[in-house]
């Protein structure tokens, strides 16, 4: 019996858009068995779920070989793209398998229709608080033919031109405070002859991981914080746990895993991103009971 306590954190893991993405692959893969099936970049921000689908037979491509490629079949990743996309894949015969984010297709819906109402006119700024160049983000800029600001921090928000109507939308992903802090700056300098609205588009089921993951972390001596470091996601909920206790390490997988920091420990708490697969917590629980 293990002298350590480990708690594996129900409340992380996949989001429904990432579990959802993941079993329309599976599905489409034991559907068409031989047959290539690409996916339009990594099907999630973790390196060791893209391999387990790789060996299934997913093929990960880039925009510029999807320009290449033509009578194929591909899957759209939870995140969303942008409208070129698509008529790309039109032209070249390509068959679409959409597992787009339901929430994040609301989303471009509202934006598209914001940037339609808006006609040609560039006097409304429709900006969005979100991580350049992540792919939700360019999937909603290209909702507005390119002309939507994004701005990734408070202070980038003081380059916004107060004179002018502002329309406010976040990435699904993103801290609901630091949103709620640009709403109060804005609302602090926006001119009086201007419009404001602003649009609360995060998504519920991540940003209740915040209080969430804060509670966990709090409860346990050491956090082991599992996630692909290419996930925003991840930097986000990392920096909670360790804001909360200073014990928590970053790790992608089990074999990262330094048993020196289980001295003096009794409780270890394991968690993770909306990108980090299940098996991969019960993993590093395992390398742990494995070593001791």
């Amino acid at each position: 019996m293990s002298k350590y306590q480990i708690e594996i954190d129900d409340s992380s893991g996949f989001c429904f858009g990432v579990t959802t993405a993941i079993k329309r692959a599976e599905e489409k893969l034991a559907e068409d068995k031989g047959a290539p099936l690409y996916c339009l970049g990594d099907i999630v921000h973790n390196d060791m779920e893209v391999e387990r689908l790789h060996q299934q037979g997913l093929i990960t491509i880039n925009h510029e070989e999807l320009k290449k490629l033509h009578h194929a079949k591909v899957l759209l990743r939870a995140h969303g793209e942008p409208p070129e996309t698509y008529a790309l894949a039109k032209d070249n015969d390509i068959e679409i398998i959409d597992a787009t984010c339901p929430v994040v297709l609301q989303l471009q819906k509202r934006i598209k229709k914001q940037y339609d109402e808006s006609g040609s006119s560039a006097d409304p700024q429709i900006v969005i608080f979100g991580k350049k160049g992540h792919a939700e983000v360019l999937g909603l800029v290209g909702q507005t033919k390119g002309t939507a600001i994004v701005i990734e921090h408070l202070d980038e928000v003081e380059l916004l031109d107060f004179s002018r109507d502002i329309y406010l939308y976040s990435q699904t992903t993103k801290s609901l405070d630091e949103f709620h802090r640009i709403i109060s700056y804005i609302q602090k300098h926006i001119s009086p002859s201007a419009t404001f609205k602003s649009y609360d588009t995060i998504c519920r089921q991540v940003a209740n991981r915040m209080p969430n993951i804060a509670a966990f972390a709090a409860r346990h001596d050491l956090i082991l914080f599992v996630c692909g470091r290419k996930s925003s996601n991840g930097k986000v909920l990392f920096n909670e746990c360790k804001n909360v206790n200073s014990n928590s390490h970053q790790i992608e997988r089990a074999t990262e895993i330094d048993m020196k920091w289980l001295d003096g420990v009794s409780t270890i708490g394991i968690c993770g991103a909306t990108s980090t697969p299940k098996w991969l917590m019960e993993e590093c629980k395992k390398f742990i009971e494995l070593s001791l």
